[in-house]
C-alpha cells in the first residue's frame, strides 16, 4: 500500500529514465487512486548546494546518498507505474518540504 511521502522510483521519460520520487498527495489519494502527485528527486550524486526549491534527501529516507528532490513542481503520474519502494521520509524532511511547497505555492493560511 502506497502512502504520502513514501519515495519510489518512477520512470520520468522527460528526463531521462528512472528516479527517485516522493508521493505527496493526501494518503487517501495515495492509497486507493488511480494517479497521485509526486515530487521528482535528482538520483545522482551532487556537487553542488541545494537551489531554494529543492529538499535535501538521503540514506534515512531510503536512497543511496544525498539526492534533492524538486518542491516546485507535482507530477501527477499513474499509481501502478511507480516501482521500487525505496523508503519513507523522515519527520524532519517532511517539515522541510511542507514548508517549501507552501512558500513556493504562497500556501500561506491567511491572505
Amino acid at each position: 500500500m502506497k502512502d504520502q511521502f513514501d519515495v519510489w522510483t518512477f520512470d520520468f521519460v522527460e528526463k531521462g529514465g528512472a528516479h527517485p520520487c516522493v508521493l505527496i498527495s493526501h494518503p487517501d489519494i495515495c492509497a486507493r487512486a488511480a494517479v497521485v502527485n509526486v515530487l521528482y528527486c535528482t538520483s545522482q550524486k551532487q556537487s553542488r548546494q541545494p537551489k531554494p526549491f529543492e529538499a535535501v534527501l538521503d540514506v534515512e529516507d531510503g536512497l543511496s546518498w544525498e539526492t534533492f528532490c524538486d518542491c516546485a513542481v507535482f507530477y501527477s503520474v499513474k499509481s501502478a507505474d511507480l516501482f521500487n519502494q525505496l523508503g519513507h521520509v523522515t519527520l524532519e524532511r517532511r517539515r522541510a518540504i511542507r514548508a517549501k511547497v507552501r512558500d513556493l505555492f504562497l500556501l500561506n493560511a491567511t491572505d
